[in-house]
């Protein structure tokens, strides 16, 4: 890989604009009726309808019913390739949350919903590579592979374009349609397509499956004692690989902690808040407002109140968790946000399953820090504005943000 290539990958991971993350917020635990609805429908199927009833005036009323066979039809008689009912099923019910023109509320079939579910509890089998998906162009892009995972050894890289699965074109597809594919026993074969900057037409890549563990967190002891951690994701399985760590660290008798937060996207609120009150003193970390007023609050106990020196790090990747701890830290004005100015997603979304093995994922609320700030399409300005130096990284591995945390966190030790 020449000098450019690598330049542009250490761009697209640092300074790119945040995708959609791979690891869809499962927030269904954090809302009241998204709980009663996992408990009502976990157990087999059952008529939501029971629970919402009927809309006040529906959509498919009898011209849209005679548009639509009008339209099976045609189907029927003029259709080139092979399709099953099914396929214009599901196709009616995610054209139905498209038409809200919210790129976080979707459907999902049956064996979507079920690779959604299994994403946050941090094990799964496939190739083992974190995705995400730009909101408005669709481009599914790879944020990173997971260390010694079948991606990581097959060649793939952070940057890379995902373009085909099984030789099939994914272009606009939703991501979790895309994943669906991906995904596959352990021992299995698939055949990635990607493209990538500096290199012309599509990668293959014949990758084996097989079952892989996400590691979220990353931590190390840096000189003078200082503490650093890696989330890379708020998933199921973080607050206990967070909390090894942190622990370690605090047995290493560290006297400040670096947490960086760069390229986060987000994920499980419930996660976020359990790693915010390891740092917050007692009092709230996030509310939520829904459309009728209603919403919860969530707040620190204060018993695990961090009190050292702490600077975190974040960018424009850093998104909707990762932005309710950051919201939080820097309210409470007990660490020092470095950086760039992070995504901007101030909005939440419920999952509900449908009883069928299919579910809808909504948004249903918006988020405001404890201050009151409602960060959606705004983002957080870190405290110290420092953008990434990526040509230093690449000549000599130099992070000047790293750097510039650690003397910090010096200056505060003194």
């Amino acid at each position: 890989m020449n000098e450019n290539e690598q330049k542009s990958l250490v761009n697209k991971g640092r300074l790119q604009g945040f995708l959609v993350t791979f690891i869809v917020m499962l927030i269904l635990f954090l809302v009241v009726g998204g709980v009663a609805a996992l408990a009502l429908f976990g157990a087999g199927k059952f008529d939501i309808g029971l629970i919402y009833g009927k809309p006040q005036e529906s959509v498919v009323d009898k011209e849209t019913e005679r548009k639509l066979d009008t339209l099976q039809a045609i189907i029927e008689q003029e259709y080139l390739n092979e399709y099953t009912k099914e396929d214009l099923r599901n196709g009616l019910f995610k054209g139905l949350l498209e038409g809200l023109g919210d790129p976080y509320s979707v459907y999902y079939t049956e064996e979507e919903y079920h690779e959604l579910t299994e994403d946050s509890e941090g094990v799964f089998e496939g190739i083992g590579a974190y995705l995400s998906q730009d909101p408005d162009t669709k481009v599914v892009t790879v944020t990173r592979p997971i260390p010694d995972s079948p991606a990581e050894k097959a060649g793939i890289l952070t940057g890379d374009i995902l373009v085909e699965v099984d030789h099939e074109n994914v272009e606009g597809e939703d991501l979790n349609v895309t994943v669906a594919k991906i995904r596959g026993k352990a021992g299995t074969e698939v055949n990635i397509g990607v493209r990538r900057e500096g290199r012309d037409g599509v990668i293959r890549y014949d990758i084996v499956r097989a079952k892989v563990e996400s590691m979220t967190v990353d931590s190390r002891m840096l000189d003078n004692s200082i503490g650093y951690i890696q989330i890379a994701e708020f998933d199921d399985i973080t607050y206990t690989q967070f909390l090894k760590a942190f622990n370690a660290l605090k047995r290493e008798e560290m006297r400040g902690l670096i947490l960086d937060l760069r390229d986060n996207p987000g994920g499980s609120v419930k996660t976020c808040v359990e790693i915010a009150d390891e740092f917050l003193p007692e009092g709230l970390i996030v509310y939520t407002e829904e459309k009728d007023g209603d919403g919860d609050d969530y707040s620190s106990s204060g018993e695990n109140y961090y009190d050292g020196p702490l600077v975190v790090l974040v960018n424009g990747s850093s998104a909707s968790a990762a932005e309710i701890l950051t919201g939080a830290i820097k309210d409470y004005k007990i660490g020092t946000i470095l950086g760039t100015t992070t995504y901007g997603k101030g909005i939440v979304q419920q999952i509900i399953p449908l009883g069928d093995g299919t579910g809808v994922k909504v948004t249903i609320a918006s988020y405001f820090t404890p201050n009151g700030e409602d960060i959606h399409g705004v983002g957080i300005e870190p405290d110290e504005v420092l953008e990434f130096d990526a040509d230093a990284y690449i000549e000599n591995g130099t992070d000047n943000q790293l750097d510039r945390a650690v003397e910090i966190i010096e200056s505060k030790l003194k």
